[in-house]
């Protein structure tokens, strides 16, 4: 008798181990299909694990979020020297035009000649590029972040009385603090509210979340075709935009530590990354 309880206890023993192993090798597969496939947003389940592989577990889906963070922010710097290139190379190329073609308009025998139609449309567009060069390198040229604990309720409120017209539903709690530079963070706040308002929307929504702040709007959904482009610096789908807003955001959220990313929400929304804290009582 003793013999069949050994071996009922060394079956289930068996089997439970099976599947142990199976769920362990189901874990490992998901891992790397994600990092194959660049998504380091996986968030891997840790129940049913021993404490030793549980720890192992919560460590790999920590180090997702380091890996991320660092190929975005890699990816925001090579943004940043590549524009840096251009805008250089563009204000050299637009001076020389507008300088000549403004010196053209002045001579006798353009004015009041079928010349001068032309050589005013050269010298409007070239003023146009020149000027639109020189505002995004001036605007790119972020002050170093001097970060400080400030209550998020703040500066929520400090946007929202800027647009007074929308509908705001904030659930961000008054005793909650971040660590940021309150200028830039506002800056982020106001830029993607801006959008929300050029796409139709008529109603805010801001409420926390585990990595940060949620942003959400009733605008019109950004086209799936431009969802994985919109933070590519001059990229816009909105005619006479600048494309420069949300790549700015985005580089305010990496010189910070932080993120910037769309959700695959049905409502536009973007997730804010930073750490977030209540705020001790004095």
């Amino acid at each position: 008798m003793s013999y069949a309880i050994i071996g009922i206890v060394l079956l289930l023993t068996a089997f439970f181990v099976v599947r142990h192993q199976r769920r362990l090798r189901q874990r490992a597969h998901l891992m790397r299909e994600a990092i194959r496939n660049r998504d380091f947003q996986f968030r891997l389940p840790t129940d049913g694990l021993l404490p030793g592989e549980r720890a192992m577990q919560e460590t790999l889906n920590q180090l997702g979020d380091v890996i991320r963070q660092q190929t975005r922010r890699s990816e925001v710097e090579s943004w940043e020297r590549l524009t840096r290139v251009l805008t250089h190379e563009i204000m050299n190329a637009t001076a020389p035009i507008a300088s000549i073609s403004q010196s053209m308009l002045a001579r006798e025998d353009v004015r009041e000649t079928p010349l001068e139609e032309g050589v005013r449309a050269i010298h409007t567009a070239a003023t146009h590029l020149g000027t639109f060069v020189d505002s995004y390198r001036k605007f790119s040229q972020l002050q170093q972040p001097m970060p400080e604990d400030v209550r998020l309720a703040d500066i929520v409120a400090a946007v929202q009385g800027l647009y007074p017209d929308l509908q705001w539903d904030v659930t961000v709690d008054e005793d909650t603090v971040v660590h940021t530079d309150p200028g830039l963070l506002r800056q982020v706040l106001i830029n993607l509210t801006k959008n929300a308002v050029e796409a139709g929307a008529k109603r805010m929504r801001i409420s926390p979340s585990p990595q940060g702040l949620l942003v959400a709007n009733d605008g019109a959904a950004i086209p799936a075709e431009a969802r994985s482009s919109i933070f590519v610096p001059f990229f816009t789908t909105k005619k006479g935009g600048s494309g420069i807003g949300l790549s700015l955001s985005r580089r305010i959220m990496t010189i910070q530590g932080g993120d910037l990313e769309l959700l695959d929400y049905p409502q536009t929304t973007f997730r804010l990354e930073f750490p977030i804290q209540p705020l001790a009582v004095q």
